[in-house]
């Protein structure tokens, strides 16, 4: 590096690509070196800091990172700890001028962001931040408040909006956040600056043994993520509107850790499946809009994130500010972790989880109501569970999924909506192909009594292996009784003001 350059720094976060990257291609536009860093930030600890299972995506995720930058001319610089100082300790070293990232809107994102902004500006840093990784930014798309001039709350007369629904189609007349012109070659620096560390010294891989299973489903990296998409396009989609909801099929994309590291944007998969609208390669009917739509769902998520930051521990529902939740036994909560829960889809589900860091959407939604509902714990019991075990943890979905769950968020599950799982599983997977996968001791059952054991003959039941209570469990809640005492609780607060 010459004495007289003065590269720009870029600060990879949850944007781990080189294509649709608009804060890495300003900092290419700059013409000078750039220094391409990403943080582990080991000293701020708190129940949201990265899960196990997340962890591990993110060391395979920063090895492709490494090997797409030095294909382009660069190298990715790693650092652990606080990123303020990283930040300014590299400034400072590299005589480097300008720094850029794109933005996040977790609320400790939120203010670290500000903090930093303004510290970088007071040591004479030109600071660019741009929106890498959706569609509409959070404040983007809103509804009109005719109420505003009495507000204080309401910004510039807009409010956020609640329901889906609403959102969907008011963001559908907004302009999307463009593509970013592909970045093909970066400009490095060749010098090892204080504090660089190996990728192994991140210390990211979990010390148990159940993630080395991961690598048998998953690739991380941006590469995989647009062959992971391509592939969608020219199967799943297709018949995505029914195929979705059978857990026993691979009818869903499978995008969603890609899209939660950042290794493919929305605004790609849109731009993809457009072009293949637009070439013919793919039908514009319920399947394509269905999967638009899930897109969607996820700019809610951040729209909910962003306008309420307190729902990723608190209720948005006031009313839930007292429910009466059952402290966890600390057995029943393991079972349900575990899925030893004796309701085979659950026990189904959360097995699929454990060995494979990613669940069926219809089944999360099950195994939510069965903890929520019928064995009455806290919503946060089951949204801390996922962030530590799910691959493509995202704290606006995980939180929006959940509150949804408890009836407590935007847009949520009425009280009175308690999924069956043995009906849920009698729906979506009829013959048991799901549970016979994840819950082989009881793959001897016939597909009228797989999804509830308790009801088999003594006959059935020793002819298929099974001994209930020794060789599967009794079920951990009777489905009937607590879905009574769910109803009774959750009509208490009904009626109450909001």
């Amino acid at each position: 590096m010459s004495a007289s350059a003065q590269p720009t720094i870029y600060w990879f976060r949850r944007d781990l690509r080189l294509q649709d990257n608009p804060a890495l291609h300003w900092a290419v536009a700059r013409k000078e070196p750039v220094i391409c860093v990403y943080i582990h930030d080991n000293q701020t600890k708190n129940h949201w800091s990265l899960g196990e299972a997340s962890c591990w995506w993110l060391h395979h995720s920063l090895e492709s990172l490494h090997s797409g930058l030095k294909s382009a001319g660069n190298r990715l610089r790693l650092f652990s700890g606080a990123p303020e100082k990283i930040l300014t300790d590299l400034a400072a070293q590299t005589n480097a001028k300008a720094i850029t990232w794109n933005r996040r809107y977790e609320p400790e994102s939120i203010e670290l962001d500000k903090h930093l902004k303004a510290l970088l500006k007071e040591q004479g840093l030109t600071v660019n931040t741009t929106p890498g990784n959706l569609c509409h930014e959070p404040w983007q798309v809103g509804r009109v408040d005719r109420n505003a001039r009495y507000r204080e709350s309401a910004a510039d007369g807009m409010l956020p909006y609640k329901v889906f629904t609403a959102y969907w189609r008011a963001s559908l007349k907004q302009k999307s956040i463009p593509l970013t012109p592909s970045v093909k070659a970066i400009k490095g620096v060749n010098k090892i600056f204080t504090g660089e560390k190996k990728l192994k010294e991140l210390d990211l891989l979990p010390s148990l043994p159940w993630a080395d299973q991961f690598s048998q489903h998953w690739q991380p990296g941006e590469k995989s993520a647009a062959g992971v998409l391509q592939a969608f396009c020219k199967r799943q989609i297709k018949e995505y509107d029914t195929s979705r909801d059978l857990p026993a099929l691979s009818g869903t994309s499978g995008l969603s850790p890609h899209l939660a590291f950042g290794e493919i944007t929305p605004r790609q998969i849109n731009a993809v499946v457009a072009r293949k609208l637009k070439n013919k390669t793919l039908t514009a009917d319920e399947n394509t809009e269905t999967f638009l739509k899930e897109i969607g769902w996820r700019e809610f998520a951040y729209h909910l994130l962003y306008h309420f930051p307190h729902t990723t521990d608190l209720p948005l529902d006031k009313r839930f500010k007292k429910f009466p939740w059952n402290k966890p036994s600390p057995e029943e909560l393991t079972r349900w972790q575990q899925g030893h829960t004796g309701i085979p889809l659950i026990d189904a589900g959360m097995r699929q989880l454990w060995q494979t860091g990613w669940m069926h959407n219809r089944v999360r939604m099950v195994v939510g109501s069965l903890l929520v509902k019928n064995m009455g714990y806290h919503w946060l019991e089951g949204a801390r569970w996922f962030w530590d075990t799910l691959l493509d943890a995202d704290l606006a979905s995980n939180t929006m999924g959940w509150q949804w769950v408890a009836g407590s968020g935007a847009d949520a599950a009425p009280y009175f909506r308690v999924f069956n799982p043995v009906r849920q599983g009698e729906r979506f997977d009829p013959d048991g192909e799901y549970i016979r996968q994840w819950v082989p001791e009881i793959a001897g059952l016939s597909k009228k009594t797989i999804h509830s054991p308790w009801t088999a003959s003594e006959t059935e039941l020793t002819e298929a292996g099974i001994e209930l209570g020794k060789t599967y469990p009794h079920p951990v809640a009777d489905l009937k009784n607590t879905r009574v005492e769910a109803l009774e609780r959750f009509a208490k607060i009904k009626t109450a003001q909001r």
